[in-house]
């Protein structure tokens, strides 16, 4: 008579077998690699890096205000050892615009050439 573990221990390799023999194990491969490199393709960035990026963003912030208060006090717009009013900075972000050889000749008027 078989062992109970041994029929099991047998049962999970016979599983395995079938299951690293049939079409599952190749549609999963096959999408792991479609996967990778749909990814790949993508600009992405890690949380991490983002995390990285948002610090150092926040501290070029900080100094530029710290810059702008120090740049105010030596062009005598405010009294020295004041700090000066921190307004929060917005940075401009401007829409991308494709560049392209018409959007860089100049224009000229109907008639000229």
């Amino acid at each position: 008579m078989i062992n109970r573990s041994d029929w099991v221990d047998e049962f999970q390799k016979n599983i395995s077998e079938l299951i690293a023999r049939s079409p599952a194990a190749d549609i999963e491969r096959n999408v792991r690699a479609f996967m990778a490199q749909t990814f790949s393709r993508l600009d992405l960035v890690t949380r991490e890096e983002f995390e990285i990026q948002a610090q150092l963003l926040e501290k070029a912030l900080q100094r530029i205000t710290a810059l702008e208060s120090r740049v105010s006090q030596l062009e005598g717009r405010q009294p020295p050892g004041q700090p000066a009013a921190a307004a929060p900075v917005e940075p401009a972000i401007e829409p991308a615009v494709e560049s392209s050889p018409s959007a860089r000749a100049p224009r000229t008027q109907p008639g000229e050439q």
